[in-house]
């Protein structure tokens, strides 16, 4: 049990790890944690769109897919160009010694090389985790996420991805409650 806590203790540490991209946008912040959890949230919804789909393994994969950056931290697109990141190594680290290591090991290289539905559904809900931030920060007037939308977009592999795409840009990211807002009179 003591592998264990030591794994949760460093799935903990996500909660106090910055996706780094956010400062190049000049607004907006994440946890990788909070990154995390968007992503496989998404991937559920995905997963009910997609009958085909293993729901589990996909839940699964993008729950895990940032874990390694709990040892070497998220870099960004500037700092890639410059510090080389040994995920791998980081993974086998956290996960050494214990009994489901193996299963962790697997998910991971299959959400890596992006050739199952489900690895490539996972990859579009980290990818539409982003796109929902930075169109939350485009809607309230930031300028910075107009320039990345367009990149992010065109990463995107599945059919339900770009449907999911299509219906996040064209609504407004405070569209949902003022659907509903009732002003009731004092």
């Amino acid at each position: 049990m003591d592998r264990i806590a030591d794994l949760l203790f460093e799935a903990r540490m996500l909660k106090e790890i910055p996706r780094s991209g956010f400062h190049f946008l000049g607004a907006g912040k994440e946890s990788v944690a909070e990154h995390s959890f968007m992503t496989t949230f998404i991937a559920y919804v995905m997963g009910q769109m997609t009958p085909d789909a293993d729901k589990e393994r996909l839940a699964a994969m993008c729950l895990l897919h940032d874990l390694p950056e709990a040892r070497t931290g998220d870099l960004n697109y500037v700092q890639k160009r410059y510090v080389e990141k040994d995920e791998d190594r980081a993974l086998a680290d956290a996960i050494r010694g214990l009994p489901f290591g193996g299963a962790v090991t697997d998910l991971m290289a299959e959400f890596n090389e992006g050739r199952t539905l489900e690895a490539r559904l996972a990859h579009d809900a980290d990818q539409l985790s982003f796109i929902l931030d930075l169109k939350a920060l485009s809607d309230v007037g930031c300028r910075p996420p107009g320039k990345w939308l367009v990149h992010i977009v065109d990463r995107l592999k599945t059919e339900t991805g770009k449907k999911m795409c299509d219906a996040i840009l064209s609504a407004e990211w405070d569209g949902w409650w003022l659907k509903n807002y009732v002003d009731t009179p004092k």
